[in-house]
């Protein structure tokens, strides 16, 4: 079977391949995507050829092909449904950390089924929610928590959606764009401008991949407080003010990366976060993520638009079958 599959030739340059499928073996499975995400944050980076030479292993997909900086086949938000497999997987819709890829054979471990009342396009942002899940673990709110975080993109909508399911927990997101506020609100978050910020906040979460933004986050803080940052920033040099308050005050910085199951919960398997993640898709406020669609055959302009800024989507959804 030969398909169509996403690869960046060199930075800054998408095209689609075909790819050709292995027949499956008896613990495989044959799956026919639905619909992939793309992880605007990371695979930008990837798409401008900003990993680190000292990252190119650590920041491997599961089943990336090719090496950093290009050729590489990258990705890994695919939600799609089961053809050929285990009686028990025929005809499941399931998640899969794989690139944009229109078919694909893996074993049938490499798939989670998506549960009932999870539509199969919201499950793409399982992968981000999983991210979220994690540094709730590294960072968990208790009741009554002053709650920021700051950059509204996908890893940080859907940490503010979590936060504000703990009950008693208030979260404001801060980002520079207005556009943001309706996606707050729809996760239940009070949005605020840099400048707007609240301060004495009791956890401070930093994902916009700036370093003007880790320095709001520690000024947003309490005394003694950290700030949980999930920002990766590919090759670029971050300055952190480590002057002013930072000692007077106490405040700490650690990092949250969803590679390593928090050590807080070193009971969990990935799949047990992955899995969760998936259950925690149900709420349709996730809906307000999914901000824009195009089919594959769209994808090198997508990416292009993602990287250079003229397209301003949260997750873009990459649709199979001519959606």
């Amino acid at each position: 079977m030969t398909v169509a599959a996403f690869w960046l030739r060199s930075p800054g340059a998408g095209e689609l391949r075909p790819a050709t499928l292995p027949e499956p073996g008896p613990d495989d499975v044959l799956v026919r995507a639905m619909y992939s995400g793309v992880s605007r944050g990371t695979e930008t980076l990837v798409f401008r050829g900003e990993v680190p030479a000292s990252q190119h292993t650590a920041m491997r997909a599961p089943h990336q092909e090719g090496d950093f900086p290009g050729p590489v086949k990258y990705g890994y938000l695919s939600v799609g449904v089961v053809e050929r497999g285990p009686a028990a997987l025929l005809g499941r819709t399931v998640f899969c950390l794989y690139p944009h890829q229109s078919a694909y054979v893996v074993p049938a471990s490499a798939v989670t089924v998506v549960p009932d009342g999870v539509p199969a396009r919201r499950a793409v942002l399982a992968g981000t929610v999983e991210t979220a899940v994690n540094a709730l673990w590294d960072s968990p709110p208790l009741l009554g928590d002053r709650v920021t975080v700051v950059g509204a993109g996908m890893v940080g909508c859907c940490v503010a959606a979590l936060a504000a399911r703990v009950p008693g927990v208030s979260v404001e997101l801060v980002d520079l764009n207005p556009a943001r506020a309706a996606v707050a609100a729809a996760v239940g978050a009070v949005f605020a401008a840099p400048e707007r910020a609240a301060r004495e906040r009791d956890l401070v979460f930093h994902a916009s991949a700036s370093a003007a933004g880790l320095a709001l986050s520690l000024d947003l803080l309490r005394a003694e407080g950290t700030v949980t940052e999930l920002s990766w920033y590919g090759d670029r040099a971050v300055t952190v003010p480590l002057g002013a308050a930072f000692h007077s005050r106490r405040l700490g910085i650690r990092a949250s990366q969803v590679g390593t199951v928090s050590p807080a919960r070193r009971d969990r398997t990935f799949g047990d976060r992955l899995a969760l993640a998936l259950r925690l898709l149900r709420d349709p406020a996730f809906d307000a993520l999914l901000t824009g669609q195009s089919p594959l055959a769209r994808l090198p302009d997508v990416l292009a638009g993602l990287a250079d800024g003229t397209l301003d989507d949260l997750c873009h959804v990459i649709t199979y079958g001519g959606e």
